[in-house]
């Protein structure tokens, strides 16, 4: 009965905490110099511990799912901290004995199984402590993810050039541990059917009214249905857009429109602010227009904006665009937990996320690896523009078709309920 006595902002304050933590990984590039320049390692071989997390990123989110949802937030949060600082602190001692090997297994293995759990360990719970404003809950735990390297990204650069990079990964990794450990220690899950005071009051008056989830279903029965895999091949697209975008900002910016490299790193930081408060403010905006309206104003932006990139001659219009794919992306992430919500139910929310999360895996590869593959054959970006405008088209069709399929149901559910109450 603990959880009554809890307040659920400072729950929401705990899945924050972990997710700075393990979004510290998209820091990762201010390690990369220093390890080719200090230990000699080759820039692909650094470069594969970070995609060896990436990869595991997502599919360890897939592969304990079930386990998250078995054992609750707290031990699965707890389990993250021990992996992802464990991993992080591992990479400085694989450094000072100059093992590669070590250090992608620390960096690479550890940190990735710790960066998966930890991504899906507290938002299913924030999405029950919210049922009133499930895309701002968990808009806040992932803008915290999106957050987590723009706060590391400076104070790793600094520690690195005072006291060393073995050193560096020490103090983080201890850092991330304590961190997720306070985090862990106060999230739990509410009592079931627990309602904020506001909203019991309100429903009570009948000045409000619940909104019911499409269905009730375990992650086995999500994965057989067609709205399961329509938001999956949507979430493929959109995530594999932003990290195209975001691997190639920087040159494509300079090659078609121009920009000096002072003002093209500019722009990518600022790229990291929209990013992260795509997260919230889309995720936020989703509580008020739903979820699959969303989903078809991310494709609807993206559209045109690869549709106008490749004839944009004003640097300024080149980089709104660019920021506003970049919000898309981010906010895919944050709407995705409540979206399985809404369709699915909470009853195995985590699993379904982490199902749903290998479209981050897969993304991570098929982004930047069809942008490099066009740019080597055809000297050119132009070309990418076109190929992800015909994958975005296919994306706002398969947004449209399944808000059409929700509202379906919706109104054959609604039917029902008539039906059902009206005295023959």
């Amino acid at each position: 009965m603990e959880t009554t006595t809890k307040n659920r902002w400072l729950i929401g304050a705990s899945a924050v905490f972990i997710h700075i933590s393990i979004g510290a990984a998209y820091a990762y590039s201010v390690y990369t110099q220093p390890l080719v320049e200090t230990k000699g390692w080759s820039m692909a071989s650094v470069t594969t511990a970070f995609t060896i997390m990436m990869v595991l990123g997502g599919g360890s989110a897939a592969l304990f799912g079930k386990f998250v949802e078995r054992s609750g937030p707290r031990k699965s949060a707890m389990l993250a901290a021990v992996l992802f600082g464990l991993g992080q602190a591992g990479s400085g001692f694989a450094i000072s004995m100059d093992s590669l090997t070590g250090f992608l297994l620390s960096y690479g293995l550890l940190s990735g199984l710790g960066l998966g759990i930890g991504y899906i360990a507290p938002v299913s719970t924030l999405v029950k402590w919210f049922p009133d404003k499930r895309g701002l809950a968990t808009g806040m735990a992932v803008l915290g993810f999106g957050t987590g390297a723009l706060i590391t990204a400076p104070v790793a650069a600094s520690l690195i050039e005072s006291i060393g990079i073995s050193y560096t990964f020490y103090i983080l990794g201890i850092s991330y541990f304590v961190l997720m450990m306070l985090g862990a220690s106060y999230i739990a899950p509410p009592p079931k059917n627990w309602m904020p005071a506001g909203m019991k009051a309100a429903v009570k008056a009948g000045t409000r009214k619940i909104k019911k989830d499409l269905s009730q279903a375990t992650s086995g029965e999500a994965v057989r249905t067609k709205h399961f895999w329509m938001l999956w091949t949507m979430m493929l697209i959109n995530t594999s857009a932003g990290i195209m975008m975001i691997s190639v900002a920087s040159p494509m910016a300079q090659n078609i429109v121009g920009l000096s490299a002072g003002a093209a790193a500019t722009m990518v930081g600022i790229m990291g602010v929209f990013n992260g408060g795509g997260r919230l403010g889309w995720a936020a905006a989703s509580d008020y227009i739903s979820r699959p309206k969303v989903f078809i104003i991310f494709f609807i932006i993206q559209l045109a904006a690869f549709i106008t990139l490749p004839i944009i001659t004003s640097a300024f219009i080149f980089q709104i665009f660019i920021f506003l794919v970049v919000s898309c992306y981010g906010g895919g992430f944050s709407n995705l937990p409540a979206f399985i919500g809404d369709l699915f139910g909470t009853k195995e929310l985590g699993a379904i996320h982490g199902y749903l999360l290998t479209t981050w895996s897969l993304g991570g590869l098929i982004g930047p690896t069809l942008v490099s593959q066009i740019y080597t054959r055809t000297g050119s970006y132009i070309p990418v523009f076109y190929v992800f405008t015909g994958l975005i088209l296919i994306a706002l069709i398969i947004s449209i078709l399944l808000n059409r399929s929700i509202q379906k149901v919706k109104s054959k559910e609604e039917k029902l309920q008539y039906e059902t109450a009206t005295p023959k």
